[in-house]
């Protein structure tokens, strides 16, 4: 049987390639790693031509992260740290809810997370440090904050309740890197099984009863800790082996 076909979302950019400035299609190579070392195939789906056909060749799907969710999704009015993506958001809210009403094995990155959320008529809080009154979940850019010697900022325990699916996965606490200034208020369709256990921020989703589908707040495929795609790439070969019978 052929490795599962996952696709992962990408950003539009401007890059400076050679002497040309060129408009590309953009993932770090630690997505693509995470999904090729727990036994996948990646491929990048970009936001310029949004479609659901895509879902039709894939075994599972990441939603990575990146900017922010435009608020107008979920009924808010921009705050002003909030930096949307529209693009994105356009493409991957309706992949999102295509995926899932396929039963579709997803996993969600961040702001894959929050996408999940709103897709599924949730909401954001849209600058963490007015909520929870400090700026420990956002890591300094190109820091490791998993590192011996990095500072508390941008590294925390996550605590996961014993009766979910992620408990599974992860057992009952994990040490996770974070890099992000949002995070999920509603979680719609989903429920909140992981949280910070210092001030309650969400770090995990999940929809019980459901084809796989999960939502993490952190960034899994910078560390050595491939538990959550792991988990992806074996929903998706379970998936895969029904729809070959």
């Amino acid at each position: 049987m052929r490795r599962p076909l996952i696709g992962l979302t990408a950003y539009a950019e401007h890059v400076q390639y050679g002497q040309h400035d060129l408009m590309a299609g953009v993932l770090p190579m630690t997505y693509v790693k995470a999904v090729h070392a727990t036994g996948g195939r990646a491929v990048l789906i970009t936001p310029d031509d949004p479609g659901t056909d895509v879902l039709d060749s894939l075994d599972g799907v990441v939603f990575t992260g990146g900017g922010d969710v435009d608020p107008a999704n979920y009924g808010a009015t921009p705050h002003p740290a909030t930096e949307p993506d529209k693009a994105r958001d356009t493409a991957e809210l309706l992949l999102m809810r295509a995926a899932l009403d396929a039963e579709l094995p997803v996993l969600g990155v961040c702001r894959g997370m929050q996408v999940m959320a709103v897709a599924t008529g949730g909401s954001l809080h849209q600058h963490l440090p007015e909520v929870i009154g400090h700026e420990r979940h956002r890591a300094a850019s190109g820091t490791d904050p998993l590192a011996a010697d990095a500072a508390d900022y941008g590294r925390h325990d996550v605590v996961v309740d014993e009766d979910s699916r992620a408990h599974h996965y992860f057992g009952r606490c994990l040490t996770v890197n974070s890099f992000h200034h949002q995070a999920v208020a509603d979680p719609g369709e989903f429920v909140a099984v992981g949280w910070c256990p210092d001030d309650r921020v969400v770090e995990i989703i999940e929809r019980p009863g459901r084809a796989f589908a999960m939502g993490v707040q952190w960034h899994p495929e910078r560390t050595p800790d491939l538990r959550s795609f792991a988990a992806l790439i074996e929903a998706a070969s379970r998936a895969q082996a029904v729809t070959a019978a």
